[in-house]
């Protein structure tokens, strides 16, 4: 009589998905396309928060892919595969860190004049080997602006060059700051937004004259402008 058993162990292991296995790893790959693509579309968080939502979701994606469509596991020898796969990722991780490190260590050591000076500021440097850098020999006054229930109190500010900004957020929500009217983004002072949060203030140098408009790029309802004269 023959072992059953025994030839159950000789079965080779299924490679392949099924139908609803491959049904779901289509619509969870929509899903976290669509999610992404839907936060940059609309502006739903801040620079950074986008970022690194969206490489999150890449990586769900990525992992997607490999268990629903490469049957990641299900080889004859799915250990090994599974090992060899993270080992690959990880190089993989390693060498994008390492080169997004390399990046902006050039990017801060080699930056072009508006950021340039938003360096010399941060830094106090008003000038180098007898050239002005943009920055402010010293600070003057420091203007406020609160936000509350919704609203930016003053409105509009009236500063002089070398005076200071800061802004205060009193309500639960996060606040970004971005300068120029809604939708488009500029950037002051070298700053191209400042998140604010509730008991966290933000105060920026004001050394650049002119007229400048100021919104919340979670709620372009929150908005204000100031003036910075010589």
């Amino acid at each position: 009589m023959k072992d059953s058993s025994a030839n159950d162990s000789k079965k080779p292991i299924k490679e392949h998905g099924t139908t609803s296995s491959y049904v779901a790893g289509f619509v969870l790959s929509l899903i976290f396309t669509i999610i992404p693509y839907y936060l940059v579309i609309n502006h739903k968080f801040s620079t950074s928060a986008l970022i690194s939502t969206i490489i999150s979701f890449g990586i769900a994606q990525m992992i997607v892919q490999v268990v629903f469509f490469l049957h990641l596991g299900r080889g004859p020898k799915p250990f090994y595969n599974i090992v060899f796969f993270f080992a690959t990722v990880g190089l993989i991780v390693v060498v994008i860190g390492g080169s997004v490190f390399i990046m902006n260590n050039l990017h801060y050591n080699m930056t072009p004049s508006e950021a340039s000076k938003h360096l010399a500021e941060k830094e106090a440097i008003y000038q180098v080997e007898g050239t002005l850098t943009g920055a402010c020999q010293k600070i003057l006054a420091n203007h406020v602006v609160t936000i509350s229930g919704g609203k930016v109190t003053p409105h509009h500010t009236d500063a002089r060059l070398c005076d200071t900004l800061t802004f205060i957020n009193q309500d639960s929500r996060v606040s970004i700051i971005t300068f120029g009217p809604h939708p488009r983004h500029e950037t002051y002072s070298g700053e191209s937004e400042l998140t604010v949060k509730k008991g966290k203030n933000k105060t920026i140098t004001l050394n650049q004259s002119g007229m400048y408009q100021y919104h919340d790029h979670l709620d372009p309802t929150i908005a204000g402008d100031f003036i910075v004269t010589k």
